[in-house]
């Protein structure tokens, strides 16, 4: 994934890390999908310690874009389409989450462990 989204400086300040530092953070984390919802393909990943739970933006964004990896509370998740949504946008992943001529056409399950390799500069 790209660590270049527009909420990884709030995110950064949040933890009192440079936004490098959450990229390292983040991607050095093993996550395992709690369980699936919110839209199609959508897992709720968790492995992140308490000390790095990020409140829900105070307003939601109308439209955001498939493939943004997003932190909320205790959880991390990838956009799989475009969609309204209010969690903290710190970088975009091209991973096709829900495919339906796949088979299964979600990409994560309960269970499935998930890691973030990271792509590119920090902002870039």
């Amino acid at each position: 994934m790209r660590y270049d989204g527009p909420d990884l400086a709030d995110v950064a300040a949040h933890w009192g890390v440079a936004p490098h530092e959450v990229a390292r953070i983040h991607a050095a984390t093993e996550f395992s999908v709690a369980f699936c919802g919110f839209a199609p393909g959508f897992g709720y990943l968790t492995g992140l310690p308490e000390r790095y739970d990020v409140p829900r933006r105070a307003t939601p964004r109308t439209a955001v874009p498939a493939g943004a990896v997003a932190l909320a509370g205790p959880y991390t998740g990838v956009y799989p389409r475009s969609s309204p949504g209010g969690w903290q946008l710190i970088g975009t992943t091209e991973a096709v989450l829900w495919d339906h001529a796949r088979v299964p056409a979600a990409l994560l399950s309960p269970g499935t462990r998930v890691r973030f390799v990271p792509v590119g500069a920090v902002g870039a």
